[in-house]
């Protein structure tokens, strides 16, 4: 049997629909799903005939974030790996595309990279949003840019340290997503009518207010990505992060909660 892609690609006239395909893992980042990212934004950074991106995952959720069986590995491979996703948030964020994030079920740690990349965000009511990094003896290095940029500071800061799971209206109080739909039906109309919005606009113009907005100052300041990277790393290969894991695959509590 073909395994499935972990990516999905489709198109209606400007708009191109990608979706997020390993439902078995929510959607974790992995089994080649950020190399089969990474080629898709390479492709979309150099097609002038799309004009929107609208981002999904399959079966009922986003992403769960990176997928915790791949955490172990090299330190050569993890910084290599790190540096990878934090360049994808980028190149997602950089795409002349506007970029459309629709959320359901957990946008957790690295899927909340995504949805803050995104131009706009919608959730359906059944979205659930978390940076559970410290929770599992890692930290939340290569999303915390795109957090506080998207929440501000002081909202990043508590979601971050809190690593609590939070409901989409909790998402939408917090700046995290621009809507709330009541159910799927409604996150497809919310994104039909923005799509209707933004066709309206010129593409040039879309693409050149998208660059104006990113000359308004960068994520994250010289230095912070390769820092980010180390970081992760660091914990990764740690005591922590052993138990962190180990805890969650056995749903308990870990020894220092």
């Amino acid at each position: 049997m073909t395994e499935a892609p972990p990516v999905l690609v489709s198109r209606e006239g400007p708009v191109v629909h990608v979706t997020l395909n390993r439902p078995t893992r929510r959607n974790a980042i992995g089994g080649g799903m950020g190399e089969a990212l990474d080629a898709l934004l390479e492709e979309l950074r150099g097609d002038s005939t799309a004009r929107v991106v609208v981002l999904r995952g399959a079966g009922g959720h986003f992403c769960a974030g990176l997928d915790l069986k791949e955490v172990a590995a090299s330190p050569d491979a993890q910084q290599a790996r790190n540096r990878a996703i934090g360049a994808r948030y980028l190149a997602l964020s950089e795409l002349p595309q506007v970029v459309i994030a629709a959320v359901e079920g957990a946008a957790h740690a690295g899927g909340l990279g995504f949805v803050c990349a995104a131009d706009i965000a919608f959730a359906a009511s059944d979205a659930r949003f978390a940076a559970p990094e410290v929770r599992r003896g890692l930290v939340p290095a290569q999303i915390l840019p795109w957090l506080v940029r998207r929440m501000g500071r002081p909202q990043a800061a508590r979601l971050v340290l809190e690593g609590s799971v939070i409901d989409a209206p909790a998402a939408f109080r917090r700046g995290l997503v621009h809507e709330v739909a009541p159910d799927r039906a409604g996150l497809d109309a919310l994104v039909a009518a923005t799509l209707r919005e933004v066709t309206q606009g010129a593409p040039l113009a879309l693409a050149e207010t998208k660059a104006l907005l990113r000359a308004l100052g960068p994520v994250s300041p010289d230095g912070y990505a390769e820092a980010g990277a180390a970081s992760f790393g660091r914990t990764a290969n740690g005591p922590e992060a052993r138990e962190g894991i180990a805890a969650f695959r056995e749903k308990r509590k870990p020894n220092w909660a």
